[in-house]
């Protein structure tokens, strides 16, 4: 009998952290589906509401009502691998739920910390030529197998085309697939285009071979705004994979009580993949999460603390169960 395993076998690979039953999964899901469908999610763009609408959700004002079977029929569209390519096709990275763990970075700061000509450091807002700079270093790094914006072009804060400069910062400055941390939806056409001049005007291509992710926030608790609906919404358009990530905070925008924080927190992420889903059936998309435990001592979000990475674990997990590629915080 070649291989070692016999019929039936399982195999593990590395360590293994299961902080839920498959029946406790089932009860957070279930939790969650009662909370989509009352009190429901509150959704700024008016574009999203009809969305929501036309698939037949239940929309009162700016409030949206999501029954089970839609959310179900989101889950099953949405797929539980694609590609995240890169300039340099050695960087290529087949996610997948339940596959391979990949490493980023940690974004997006508005500070950067310098070297002065004497070997002290100093503290100083971060810039466009910043954005460039970190996303290099990131290319150099063997264990960052994905970039993730770092910090943002303070200098342009407030200018529109700010997210357009840092995204071709970026482009410039990794061979690696990377995370657009200040996504605009009304960008994304140039976003799109900047990609297509990279593969010749090829729109197949840039479609087939996206080279960077975006990423948006609900805003908790349990609200979609206009610029995250429409970096869901556009980032489909396009076949850009979009990371819907919840920074909900246990003890300040959600209940203090992890297994409540994490329901809030399931209740966001599928309300942003029902979206996408419903908008662009099949277009990839991450089970995302930034959720931490709020100090209410020093008011303060202390993404360091032990409760953010149980939060985490628990988040992969629920992404594993609904069969959707995640990307969480770590510690």
């Amino acid at each position: 009998m070649g291989g070692g395993f016999s019929s039936g076998m399982s195999r593990l690979f590395g360590s293994d952290l299961r902080l839920f039953t498959e029946e406790e999964l089932e009860k957070i899901h279930r939790t969650t589906l009662k909370v989509l469908r009352n009190p429901g999610i509150y959704v700024e763009s008016s574009d999203a509401l009809d969305i929501f609408r036309d698939a037949g959700c239940e929309v009162e004002k700016k409030r949206v009502f999501i029954p089970e079977e839609i959310v179900n029929r989101a889950l099953k569209t949405a797929p539980s691998s694609f590609l995240m390519a890169s300039r340099d096709r050695e960087h290529d990275i087949e996610i997948e739920s339940g596959g391979d763990v990949h490493f980023t970075t940690f974004g997006v700061g508005v500070l950067t910390c310098e070297m002065t000509d004497n070997g002290d450091f100093k503290i100083r807002n971060s810039t466009e030529e910043d954005v460039g700079d970190q996303a290099r270093i990131g290319d150099y790094l063997y264990n960052i197998d994905c970039f993730t914006q770092t910090v943002t072009a303070y200098e342009l804060t407030g200018k529109a085309e700010q997210d357009v400069h840092e995204l071709f910062a970026l482009f410039k400055n990794t061979s690696k697939h990377f995370f657009h941390g200040e996504a605009v939806g009304d960008n994304l056409d140039y976003y799109f285009e900047m990609a297509k001049a990279y593969y010749g005007g090829d729109e197949e291509l840039a479609r087939s071979r996206p080279l960077f992710s975006t990423d948006l926030c609900p805003t908790s608790p349990l609200q979609l705004g206009e610029n995250g609906t429409k970096v869901i919404i556009k980032s489909g358009d396009y076949d850009i994979p979009v990371d819907v990530l919840s920074m909900a905070m246990a003890g300040a925008s959600s209940p203090i009580h992890l297994a409540g924080t994490l329901v809030i927190h399931n209740a966001e992420v599928l309300a942003g993949i029902v979206l996408h889903q419903l908008a662009n059936p099949g277009a990839p998309v991450f089970y995302g999460s930034s959720t931490t435990q709020f100090d209410v001592k020093k008011g303060t979000a202390p993404v360091g603390a032990p409760e953010l990475g149980m939060i985490s674990a628990g988040a992969a997990r629920l992404a594993q169960f609904y069969e959707i590629p995640s990307y969480v915080a770590g510690i």
